[in-house]
Order: C-alpha cells, then sequence, then structure tokens
C-alpha cells in the first residue's frame, strides 16, 4: 500500500513539472512571436507603429532587403550579380540590332542603288519607310529631303546611301539629351517613375534599368508600387535581390501612391543616389486608372522632385505605341520613351515617330529577355544599325 502511495505520488509531481515546462515554453513562443514579426511585413493592425494617414499602409520597415542586409545598410556592398558595363552592352545590342533589321537596311540600300532613282523607285523607297513605322510625316519629310540631295549632287550607288544614313541620323536627331536624370539633387535621390500599359515589360524594365545604375556605381532603391498584381511586387523585389539593391514594398492592395511615397522617404533616409518606381500597367483607356497615376506623381513630391518619366512602349505594337504615348503625354510630363522588344519583328521606324509625336527623345532600349539587354540609345549607332553598316 506504502508502495502504491510512493508511486501515485510520483506520477503527480512528474506531471506538474511537464504541465509547467509546456506553459513556459508557449508563454517565450508568444513573446518571440510579438517581437520578431514575419520577414517583408510591416507592423500588425493596431501596432501604434502603424502611424496615421494616408501613407499608414507602407512604411521604412516593409523595406525588403537582400539576405543578411538590414535597413539602412550600404547594400552596395552586397551584391550577388556584377551587371555588364555599358559600354559592353552597348556594342552587343548593336550587333543584335544590326542583325534584326536588316531587311530595312537592305531593302533601302538596293533602291538606292538603281542605276535610275525615278519616281516609281521613290515610291518604293517612300514605301518602305511607312512599313518600318517611320510615320507618314517623317517618311515625307526624308524622301524630299533625300530626293533634292541626291538630285542637286548627282549622288549614286555609294554616296546616295551616304545621303540616306545622313538623314536618317538628322531624323533621329542626335542632338536631343538622351541622358537619364537619376542623380541626387540639392542632397535628395534622384526620382524616376517608369509608366506604360499592361504587357510591356514595365517591371522587368525597371530592373534592368537598376541594373545599368549600378553598373555605373549608384546606389539605387527600388519602389513596387504596382500593388495591384502581387507577382509584380515578387518580381521588382527579386531583380533587386539579384543586384544588392533593396525594395520598398506594402500589402497587396496598398495604395500605390502610400508605396511610392514611402519609397522616396526611404530613399531620402538612407542617402541612396536614385528612387526608381515602378507603376500598375495601365490601360490607357481608363481614365480613373490614369488619374491615379497622376495623383501618385503629386504624393511624391512633397518629398523630392520626379526627374524622369519614362514611358515604357512595346517596339512591335508599332503605330498603337502612339496612341499610348499621347494619352500617357497629358496625365504626366514624359520625359523619355524606353522601348522594349525592338528586335524579331519588331519595325525601328518607330523611335523616329514616337519622338516626333512626343517630342522627348528615345533614352533607352531592349534587345532580349537578358538583364543586361537594355542600353542607352545612339542615334547614330541606331541608324547604322538599322542600314546594317
Amino acid at each position: 500500500m506504502i508502495e502504491f502511495v510512493l508511486v501515485a505520488s510520483g506520477l503527480v509531481v512528474l506531471g506538474l513539472i511537464l504541465l509547467v515546462g509546456l506553459v513556459t515554453t508557449r508563454r517565450g513562443r508568444s513573446r518571440t512571436d510579438e517581437a520578431a514579426p514575419a520577414p517583408g511585413r510591416g507592423p500588425a493592425a493596431g501596432d501604434d507603429r502603424a502611424g496615421a494617414g494616408d501613407t499608414a499602409t507602407t512604411t521604412v520597415d516593409d523595406v525588403v532587403m537582400p539576405d543578411d542586409v538590414v535597413a539602412g545598410a550600404d547594400t552596395a556592398a552586397y551584391p550577388t550579380e556584377t551587371p555588364d558595363p555599358v559600354a559592353g552592352r552597348l556594342q552587343r545590342l548593336r550587333t543584335r540590332l544590326a542583325r534584326s533589321q536588316s531587311t530595312l537596311g537592305r531593302s533601302l540600300l538596293a533602291l538606292l542603288s538603281r542605276d535610275r532613282l525615278d519616281d516609281q523607285t521613290w515610291e518604293e523607297i517612300e514605301d518602305t519607310l511607312l512599313a518600318a513605322d517611320v510615320g507618314v510625316g517623317p517618311t515625307q519629310e526624308l524622301v524630299e529631303r533625300l530626293r533634292t540631295r541626291v538630285r542637286v549632287e548627282a549622288a549614286s550607288g555609294e554616296a546616295a546611301q551616304a545621303l540616306l544614313r545622313d538623314e536618317l541620323v538628322q531624323l533621329v536627331d542626335p542632338t536631343l539629351d538622351r541622358s537619364l536624370r537619376a542623380d541626387r539633387l540639392e542632397g535628395k535621390p534622384g526620382v524616376v517613375m517608369v509608366v506604360g500599359v499592361n504587357g510591356v515589360g514595365k517591371t522587368t524594365t525597371v530592373g534592368k534599368i537598376a541594373r545599368v545604375l549600378v553598373a555605373q556605381d549608384k546606389d539605387v532603391l527600388l519602389g513596387a508600387a504596382d500593388t495591384f498584381r502581387a507577382a509584380a511586387v515578387d518580381q521588382l523585389t527579386t531583380w533587386g535581390e539579384r543586384v544588392g539593391v533593396p525594395t520598398v514594398r506594402g500589402g497587396e492592395g496598398a495604395d500605390p501612391a502610400s508605396v511610392a511615397f514611402e519609397a522616396v522617404r526611404a530613399g531620402i533616409e538612407q542617402e541612396v543616389d536614385t528612387v526608381l518606381i515602378d507603376t500598375a500597367g495601365r490601360l490607357h483607356t481608363k481614365t480613373g486608372l490614369m488619374d491615379e497615376l497622376g495623383k501618385l506623381k503629386r504624393v511624391v513630391e512633397k518629398q523630392a522632385s520626379v526627374g524622369e518619366v519614362l514611358l515604357v512602349i512595346d517596339a512591335t505594337t508599332g503605330q498603337n505605341g502612339l496612341t499610348q504615348a499621347r494619352i500617357f503625354a497629358e496625365v504626366v510630363d514624359i520625359t523619355g520613351i524606353v522601348l522594349t522588344k525592338l528586335d524579331g519583328t519588331a519595325k525601328g521606324g518607330i523611335v523616329i515617330a514616337v519622338q516626333r509625336e512626343l517630342g522627348v527623345p528615345v533614352k533607352l532600349v531592349g534587345l532580349g529577355e537578358g538583364g543586361d539587354d537594355l542600353a542607352p540609345f545612339e542615334a547614330e549607332a541606331f541608324v547604322d544599325a538599322l542600314l546594317g553598316t
């Protein structure tokens, strides 16, 4: 009987020990969960740190850094990839553009090589330029000027081809300022907004621009303001991680203007050179969404001037890209064009047409899917590639 009592007492004591241990463990886990919110998420609902007002949906706590980098650190010291230098990618893109646009060049040069340049030949030259999306106005201007110079200078063969190159270069306009205004100004980072309709490769372009700037030894911060598409936020974060660039992001459905505002604020606090802001791909026929784009720009400029508003256009869309450009230009002041997919079936004349339409330069061109398949635009190099010379 005594032995039974001792055994029972021992079991009770053991049970109490296990119960105390379980309670302690659960309390410890609760404290840990409260102290360390999940990575990439802002303060929980009701947390005093969330602040108030329109900008409360995203805070600097939402800055998503590459692995092992803390907020406010010099992320340029943690690159995972080294982007190609600008000079190298320019040469590669020039070669690829020449290969993809050689049909246009061969057609024009063959027509100008004829023994007799009669009215029918000039009509064929005009048709060739129109088929390349140069546009009616620029095409007529070029043909008239070229025809006059060929007649006055009695040029033929290679001489006529040289005149064609000269007139094309003038039409593309090498005097336009194609520099990217992305440097710090008055103690604040340069702010670049990237806009465009769905499907033109806008988010990818933002990531590629970041690589161009990192290759120029600039400190960059990304703002994922395309909150309508969760995949876009993740995609942009991945682009940033590949070159050690931080990304400010908000939750799905967060106010895009709020995310952009916080990105610029984080950029000011971290003293970066450039803040790149990705925006939602908007259908240019949706008036409400276009108005929201204007609001985003106004909110950002409460902290820093927007130095660049780059419109991304898919070069394969041809004249439809001009319609997009007109509408966007009515909402925000477009300062430059980025032409993507300027290879394959793209018609190189769109460069001339879109510049003429907006009165702003093409600043960057992309010819492929690779991370470094984006480069600054050069008028003479483009014409040489177009003609295959």
